[in-house]
């Protein structure tokens, strides 16, 4: 029977809990440190690279945006981590359902524009027509500009699941490849086994830039309407 290679892409379940509820709750539970009055090696590398981290995002935004620096961490951290645990060897990646990545593109995006629209209305509106636009040509920029805000949420959603699911598959596929070969060749075999080595070095790599990407956009719409 030819297996379906969209199958691991499902939430399986263990003694009838669902692991996807797992998954979402590792973060929290890694990531939590308990206090302490003299914080230790993991604790300071943790604290430098948020620090360095919200430094460079709010580096382009004015004041009223640097009160979005604890969300956009918030958002970046948890989806790095639920990235990175996706890679370990029976686990499952909750990034690779579109459902839950609209989940958070979606409320963040309509922040981002509700605050925008009721702190500087103007400047939120200004976007919508560029300066010196032909008198004909300004319904059609209009229209264009709507849909380019409508559709910023779905970009951010899909990008993320398009990368992952896309590293996963390659990952399936290679692996497959590796175990069949294996019994024909063990030269290729282990070359095969190599580039899957590299490929998952690759999505180590794609992991964190989708983390950090979302979160990079969504700073971008918060300047906009800031």
């Amino acid at each position: 029977m030819t297996m379906n290679l969209f199958d691991q892409f499902m939430s399986p379940q263990m003694l009838g809990i669902p692991l996807i509820i797992i998954a979402l709750a590792a973060p929290t539970m890694l990531i939590y440190t308990k206090p302490r009055l003299v914080p230790n090696r993991t604790t300071m590398i943790q604290t430098w690279l948020m620090l360095t981290f919200t430094k460079q995002l709010m580096l382009p935004l004015n004041k009223p945006g640097h009160a979005w620096s604890l969300p956009l961490v918030t958002i970046m951290t948890f989806i790095l981590t639920m990235n990175l645990l996706g890679l370990l060897p029976y686990t499952f990646t909750p990034t690779t359902q579109l459902s839950l990545n609209m989940g958070l593109a979606v409320p963040f995006w309509l922040a981002t524009v509700l605050m925008g629209l009721r702190n500087t209305p103007s400047n939120s509106l200004a976007h919508m027509l560029p300066p010196g636009t032909p008198l004909l040509l300004i319904p059609i920029l209009i229209i264009i500009e709507t849909i380019s805000l409508l559709i910023r949420p779905l970009a951010l959603g899909v990008r993320l699941t398009a990368n992952l699911t896309a590293g996963h598959l390659l990952m399936t596929l290679i692996s497959t490849a590796t175990m069949t070969l294996a019994q024909f060749s063990n030269t290729i075999a282990l070359l095969t086994a190599t580039l899957l080595v590299l490929l998952t070095i690759l999505e180590i790599a794609v992991a964190v830039i989708q983390a950090y990407v979302f979160t990079l956009l969504l700073s971008l719409y918060l300047q906009e309407n800031t």
